[in-house]
């Protein structure tokens, strides 16, 4: 491969028609215009110009050898045109990355929104729990729950993810409503598998860090399954409120012990590091930081109609709950 600086030097001497003509164009100098051409020739090991005082032209192998090279201009044009055009709106495909329960419940309905704004953008969304590779499978950007994002990635928090203690009111009229965290070990706690603690609750309270050894009779790798299973009156557990706020909302699930929460962890939009930050990746973040926030609407009793987490403030409604001795 031969150096193309000088491939297109002399693009520049055939359309000008002349050595001065093309140094004007590069704003080079004449001398070092006619050197890149003549380097180009001993590279090539043919003459490509016929020259002479008066008129400059092509020789057979120097005409073909310039439609190559013409087609090379016209494609580097055509880059950066696709280069500025990209940059200056969101265009092109974004491709994300979301877990099972987040993406399917808040990342999925928000799309349209989205989408509509950016009528140029294909989306490319993979939902899943497997933490994705983003240089190796090519992704823009990954929507991760976590304490501590990775370093070697640029994170933007876009909301705070919270778990709380809950159980259906059926199965607190049974057993008992928790009074502190101690009763907790009387109950049912049903455990979520993919905690890296399991079978200890670690949980901050009034008089600061706990860690609670808990046990129960069902064991699940899925927050939404194991939510169904705590509606259902089977037991306690520690649920995030992106995925029951409807239930809290609705009164089909009950706050128990709200002075004992977990460590709190944060959904994130993480990238990798770029100093020009393409608009479609700008674009989606600044969308989903205007649709979650600091006070997400699945946190809020007045969230708005038809969203994931919508339903009517009910609470504990007048229930009355003995304590866990009777």
């Amino acid at each position: 491969m031969h150096d193309i600086n000088d491939m297109l030097v002399f693009a520049q001497v055939v359309k000008a028609r002349s050595f001065s003509g093309a140094a004007l164009r590069l704003g080079q100098s004449k001398s070092r215009v006619s050197k890149a051409v003549a380097r180009l020739e001993t590279a090539l090991g043919v003459r490509l110009l016929h020259r002479s005082t008066r008129r400059l032209g092509l020789t057979e192998v120097g005409d073909a050898y310039f439609e190559h090279c013409e087609r090379i201009l016209e494609e580097l044009a055509l880059a950066d045109n696709t280069v500025h055009r990209l940059h200056q709106a969101p265009r092109g495909t974004l491709k994300i990355s979301a877990s099972v329960a987040f993406g399917t419940l808040h990342v999925a309905p928000a799309l349209p929104g989205f989408m509509a704004q950016y009528p140029e953008l294909n989306v490319d969304m993979t939902i899943n729990d497997r933490l994705v590779d983003l240089v190796d499978e090519g992704y823009d950007l990954a929507l991760r729950i976590t304490s501590a994002p990775e370093e070697h990635l640029v994170a933007r928090r876009l909301a705070p993810i919270r778990r709380k203690i809950c159980a259906s009111p059926d199965y607190l009229r049974r057993h008992g409503l928790p009074r502190q965290a101690s009763d907790l070990c009387r109950h049912n706690c049903l455990d979520y598998t993919h905690m890296s603690t399991q079978g200890q609750w670690r949980l901050k309270g009034p008089d600061g860090d706990i860690a609670l050894p808990v046990s129960g009779t069902l064991r699940m790798n899925d927050d939404e399954a194991l939510s169904q299973a705590v509606v259902g009156g089977v037991g306690l557990a520690l649920l995030p409120t992106f995925i029951i706020g409807r239930e809290l909302q609705a009164g089909r699930l009950i706050e128990v012990l709200p002075g004992y929460v977990p460590v709190e962890r944060f959904l994130y939009a993480v990238h990798l590091p770029n100093r020009h930050l393409p608009p479609k990746v700008r674009a989606f973040i600044d969308y989903l930081l205007q649709r979650f926030g600091e006070e997400p609407y699945w946190d809020r009793p007045d969230s708005v109609p038809g969203s994931p987490c919508h339903g009517p403030s009910s609470g504990a409604g007048g229930l009355s709950f003995s304590t866990p001795d009777g």
